[in-house]
């Protein structure tokens, strides 16, 4: 019962003292309110992005691997590249004898792409990725059909002209009209329309099946040369459940170079990608974006611990006789200890609260303006309200300790 009068009587004593002194309160708790902003608004895009990039990595699978010609590496400023400029592309002739020779695999696709314009009666879109792939590319690359079906076996192989289109272009194309069964032109090439991909929206590496056309690989030959490098041809290779991502790149490593006659010394002339090297790189990035705001964040918040710092000790000594007086009652040290420190944590909870109020809104009109979905969780909540707990312990330990050692007689005879 003592605790929670004296919970009641802290709490009371702030709303006394923040009615009392509304500007100095203010700008005390603005560097609070700014410090818990920033740090919480850094923690909540950046967990935001985490979670897109998750996302999108998921849909490409971690348990993939990509032979291409180029390896992956983001902003790498020693980036070899005259060492990979000649490197041959991959081929279907590759892909056709390495589907015969690799166990491991679960599934294997091979894949290009091109940028194209394509219509239907008065309807055109311009610039539609436009996406070339063998039997298996389901199996490899994660996707849900709303309506329609995926290719038959016969119409890949045989190079059919057929297409599976994206939502957004159906959308845009054949407005409420059932786009199945319906002619299209993709660059002056007639396909029929056999399917529509659920709708995915964007993701970070623009691999949104939304704005794509999906056609057979053998067709897309006979439009196309799929030999340039302007197409991007790689080889997608799914790994069985049972095996290991490392494993199964060995054994691809191991045919291919006996595919290309590769000399036992040489290097490699091929790259073998995996989404794990999208991952490391963005680790680093989100790691510098997070000691950047916990660095401006613990700034603003030091300075908020100092304005706290600051009530507490002008409460102090506007509060000397009352405080002599109730040491006079019988008031225990611990009584005038606490009093004093619920308070500063009641002050910088407040401030805390504020900013997270203030990073609620800043996402709010984030999500109505970028493409992106933006998320404050219940641990960035916590994260906030516990800081705020923390500094207000901190800053208001000081002033307590120094409220609770003053002399009865000496606080009564006070002139504040």
């Amino acid at each position: 019962m003592i605790y929670l009068k004296l919970l009641k009587e802290s709490i009371n004593f702030a709303l006394i003292s923040i009615w009392a002194n509304k500007l100095r309160t203010f700008l005390s708790l603005l560097g609070i309110t700014i410090g818990i902003f920033a740090i919480i608004s850094v923690f909540s895009v950046i967990d935001s992005l985490r979670s897109s990039i998750s996302d999108s990595i998921q849909s490409l699978g971690d348990d993939v691997v990509y032979v291409h010609k180029w390896p992956w590496k983001m902003g790498n400023r020693d980036f070899p590249w005259w060492k990979y400029i000649n490197r041959p592309l991959p081929s279907v002739k590759e892909f056709n004898l390495l589907e015969k020779r690799i166990t491991k695999a679960k599934a294997m696709a091979f894949s290009a792409s091109s940028t194209k314009k394509i219509q239907y009666q008065s309807n055109n879109i311009e610039g539609t990725s436009i996406i070339g792939a063998s039997n298996e590319y389901n199996k490899v690359r994660l996707f849900n059909i709303n309506s329609g079906r995926y290719f038959s076996y016969r119409e890949s192989k045989n190079g059919k002209r057929v297409a599976i289109i994206g939502s957004t272009v159906a959308e845009t194309l054949f407005n409420n009209i059932s786009p199945i069964h319906k002619t299209i032109k993709v660059d002056n090439q007639k396909l029929t329309v056999i399917g529509v991909f659920e709708k995915e929206g964007t993701d970070m590496f623009n691999k949104s099946m939304d704005n794509a056309v999906l056609v057979p690989i053998n067709f897309m030959k006979t439009w196309l040369d799929i030999k340039q490098q302007v197409l991007q041809p790689q080889i997608l290779v799914k790994a069985k459940s049972s095996t290991e991502i490392d494993a199964l790149k060995d054994e691809i490593r191991r045919n291919l170079r006996s595919i290309r006659g590769i000399k036992p010394k040489d290097e490699d002339n091929f790259a073998l990608n995996q989404t794990s090297m999208i991952t490391k790189n963005f680790v680093k990035i989100f790691g510098i974006i997070d000691w950047a705001g916990i660095i401006i964040g613990g700034f603003s918040i030091l300075v908020g611990g100092f304005g706290i710092a600051n009530i507490m000790f002008v409460s102090v000594k506007e509060r000397t006789k009352l405080i002599g007086i109730q040491k006079s009652l019988g008031a225990k040290n611990f009584f005038i200890l606490f009093q004093f420190i619920f308070e500063s944590i009641f002050l910088s909870i407040l401030g805390g609260i504020l900013g997270l109020i203030l990073v609620y809104i800043l996402i709010y009109f984030a999500n109505k303006m970028v493409d992106m979905e933006f998320v404050l969780d219940i641990t960035n909540i916590i994260r906030g309200v516990m800081i705020s707990f923390v500094v207000g312990l901190l800053a208001g330990f000081i002033p307590a300790r120094s409220a609770s050692r003053l002399n009865p007689v000496k606080a009564m005879n006070s002139n504040f």
